[in-house]
C-alpha cells in the first residue's frame, strides 16, 4: 500500500487535577483516532474512551499517542472496540505510546484486545515515565490469528516493547517478538492464540496480595493448555497469560485489577460500558 493511502493517526492528552477532580485539560486527535467526551462514573477519576474510526490497521499505518498526567491527577483510558491488524505485503503497522505520570499521578491504561491477522506485520511500543509516587496499571491482550475462524498465525510478525522508567531509572523493560514460524515454539506462544500481560508499576505489592492474586487462577476456567504466571518485582507486579480464551484472561485481569485497586486506591472496580462483558 502506498504512503498516500496509509493512516498517520495521533492523540495528545493532558490531564490536570482541579480541586479534587481530574479534568482533561488538553486534547488533540488526528484521524483515524477520535476521543469521546470524558465522563465520571466514579468521583474524581476521569474516564476516557479512544475510538479508531478506520476499523483496523494495515501495513504502513502509524498511530502515535502522547499522554501526560499532571501531579495528583487520576485517569482510566480504554478503547471502544478490539483493534484489528490486517495482513501486510511488506510494511509494518506501528503503534507508539508515550506516557508521562507526574508526582502522585495514577493511570489505568486498559485497551481492549488486539487481533493480529495471519500475515500481519505489527510493532507496538509503550514508554512510561514515572515520577515519585506515580502508579501505572496496564494490560495488553493479543490474539494471534483469527482463531475464532480457525485461522492460525503461521506467517507474519508481532513485536512488542514495554519500557517503564521511574525518575530516570529503568523499572521494567519487556520486549518480545513472535513470527509465524516461531508461533508453536514453547519459548514463544506454544501454538496458543491468546497472550496477555498485566503490569502494576510504581508501587510495591505485598506478599499477602500476591498470594491472593495467585489463588485466583484456580477459580476460572482458562481454556485448554492455558498457563498463567504472577511475579512480584521491585516496585510492582507482572502477570502473564498464554491460552485460547480471551474472555477468561479478561475476567482474570479484571479480578486482579479489582484487588489492586481496592488495596491501593480504596476504590472498587468500575467497569467501562464499552467492554460489553
Amino acid at each position: 500500500m502506498s504512503s498516500t493511502t496509509t493512516w498517520q493517526g495521533q492523540i495528545d492528552l493532558q490531564f490536570r487535577l482541579e480541586g479534587e477532580k481530574t479534568i482533561l485539560q488538553k486534547s488533540y486527535a488526528q484521524a483515524p483516532l477520535k476521543i469521546q467526551r470524558p465522563f465520571y462514573p466514579e468521583p474524581n477519576l476521569c474516564h476516557l474512551v479512544i475510538l479508531h474510526s478506520a476499523g483496523g490497521m494495515v501495513g504502513g499505518d502509524r498511530l502515535s499517542y502522547q499522554i501526560n498526567l499532571e501531579p495528583g491527577s487520576e485517569a482510566l483510558i480504554t478503547t471502544a472496540a478490539s483493534a484489528k491488524i490486517y495482513r501486510s505485503t511488506g510494511a509494518f503497522a506501528q503503534q507508539q505510546v508515550v506516557i508521562n505520570l507526574d508526582r502522585d499521578a495514577y493511570l489505568e491504561w486498559l485497551p481492549q484486545d488486539t487481533i493480529i491477522f495471519n500475515s500481519a506485520l505489527y510493532a507496538q511500543n509503550l514508554r512510561v515515565n514515572l515520577e515519585e509516587g506515580a502508579v501505572f496499571c496496564a494490560w495488553d491482550i493479543v490474539r494471534l490469528g483469527r482463531s475464532a475462524r480457525s485461522e492460525r498465525f503461521t506467517e507474519g510478525c508481532w513485536q512488542t516493547a514495554l519500557e517503564v522508567w521511574k525518575q530516570g531509572q529503568p523499572l521494567r523493560i519487556d520486549r518480545q517478538q513472535i513470527t509465524g514460524d516461531q508461533w508453536e515454539s514453547l519459548q514463544a506462544a506454544a501454538g496458543q492464540p491468546i497472550l496477555g500481560l498485566l503490569v502494576w508499576l510504581g508501587e510495591s505489592v505485598g506478599a499477602e496480595m500476591v498470594a491472593k492474586i495467585r489463588a485466583l487462577d484456580s477459580q476460572p476456567e482458562f481454556g485448554s493448555g492455558a498457563s498463567c504466571g504472577v511475579s512480584a518485582i521491585e516496585g510492582g507486579l507482572v502477570c502473564r497469560y498464554r491460552g485460547d480464551d480471551r474472555q477468561a484472561v479478561q475476567r482474570w485481569f479484571i479480578e486482579i485489577w479489582t484487588l489492586l485497586r481496592q488495596q491501593s486506591r480504596r476504590r472498587s472496580a468500575c467497569i467501562p460500558r464499552v467492554w460489553q462483558l
